[in-house]
């Protein structure tokens, strides 16, 4: 039995002197050091800072402009007319529901504020100081308007930019019973006068309209008193005036 221990243990040391039976220990090979050196490395990073900025400004340029969703509308009066801008640029009343006239852009241009543009003459509503309603190839602060929903459902627009001085009653845009435009200061928002319906033709997008500044009115010259016509001559001489009567 000591015998057959002793050769075991001999076979056990075999074993483990043996280098073939050793476990083999993977070792990292050292990486390949880059032929580049430091400075060619930095001008490669500003090579591709480069083109990642240029194709970012390249993206940039290709962005559609903003637009505005707006309506192509008509604005029934509650008096039975439409409201229109004839080809001379003036603003009534009509009772034709066909007429191209009568077609209007509403341009959302702020909080509940719309620009209205005839949609057949391209022209801007607007309204001057003294509350009387135009016509204007720009957009200024006078075509701006504020539009409100009314009690009955009906809906006034009011200008943005003048109101009554003391009670600061606001000016709307109206019509009266014979179908014409009315100054803006003697219409009141519970009349139904400034009270219309649009009736919706279709959705657009429109291009947010450039502000331009109001035009002022040309000066005119002041007015001189007229002269007195001379006497009239009777055999050559100035016949006198006649006396004033009594």
């Amino acid at each position: 039995m000591a015998a057959l221990a002793s050769s075991l243990i001999r076979q056990k040391r075999a074993v483990k002197e043996d280098p073939t039976n050793r476990p083999v220990v993977n070792k990292r090979k050292p990486s390949p050091k880059s032929n580049k050196s430091l400075c060619q490395k930095q001008i490669l990073v500003l090579i591709s800072k480069v083109r990642l900025c240029g194709g970012r400004k390249g993206r940039n340029e290709k962005k559609p402009e903003p637009q505005l969703k707006g309506i192509v509308t008509r604005l029934y009066s509650s008096h039975g007319f439409y409201l229109q801008i004839n080809p001379d640029a003036t603003v009534d009343g009509t009772r034709d529901e066909s007429s191209a006239f009568s077609q209007f852009n509403l341009i959302p241009v702020g909080l509940r504020i719309v620009a209205i543009q005839g949609a057949k003459a391209g022209l801007y509503l607007a309204m001057n100081s003294e509350g009387r309603l135009y016509t204007s190839e720009h957009f200024t602060p006078e075509c701006k308007f504020k539009e409100s929903v009314f009690e009955n459902y009906y809906v006034t627009y009011s200008s943005m930019l003048y109101r009554q001085t003391h009670s600061g009653r606001s000016w709307y845009i109206g019509l009266n019973r014979d179908g014409q435009a009315m100054k803006g200061n003697r219409v009141k928002k519970n009349k139904s006068a400034a009270h219309f319906l649009p009736k919706v033709i279709e959705v657009a997008m429109y291009k947010e309209p450039s502000l331009h500044e109001v035009a002022s009115e040309p000066a005119q010259p002041p007015k001189t008193p007229k002269e007195s016509a001379p006497p009239p001559l009777r055999n050559g001489r100035k016949e006198a005036p006649a006396a004033a009567a009594s």
